[in-house]
């Protein structure tokens, strides 16, 4: 029920917000009546946007959106990235040394196993591209 109202409402509102703007037209006084008028206001309307709107614009940016933003930076800045930061900040070098040994003593280990493997590994892929080729 209350989805049918809600569709209705949104129907009722597209359909006003369509007819609305043609009421404020047909109020006016200085309506064109030919084309060529229609083409003056037309060219007088890009003229004055040509002029007008990158000064709007800007005023727009230096007293809305950028207030806006310094205010969200500002808060951001002071309420939630102390939080952040002090994840980064913890003390964790005196676990790190507490397990840099062991680390240096498996790095080794890794090491020595790498060297020893590397040279069966590439006589075993030496030997399989022989077999390839010796196939065909």
């Amino acid at each position: 029920m209350t989805i049918k109202i809600l569709y209705n409402l949104i129907i009722i509102l597209s359909i006003t917000g369509l007819l609305l703007p043609s009421f404020f037209f047909a109020q006016t006084t200085d309506l064109p009546e030919t084309p060529e008028d229609v083409k003056a206001l037309g060219e007088k309307t890009l003229e004055v946007g040509e002029k007008e709107i990158p000064g709007i614009i800007k005023a727009m940016w230096q007293e809305q959106v950028l207030p806006v933003w310094q205010k969200m930076f500002g808060w951001f800045k002071a309420n939630l990235w102390p939080k952040f930061y002090s994840w980064f900040q913890k003390e964790v070098t005196p676990e790190i040394e507490k397990r840099k040994p062991l680390i240096e003593e498996e790095f080794e280990k890794e090491k020595k196993e790498v060297k020893e493997e590397l040279p069966q590994v590439g006589n075993s892929l030496w030997e399989k591209f022989m077999q390839i080729i010796k196939k065909f």
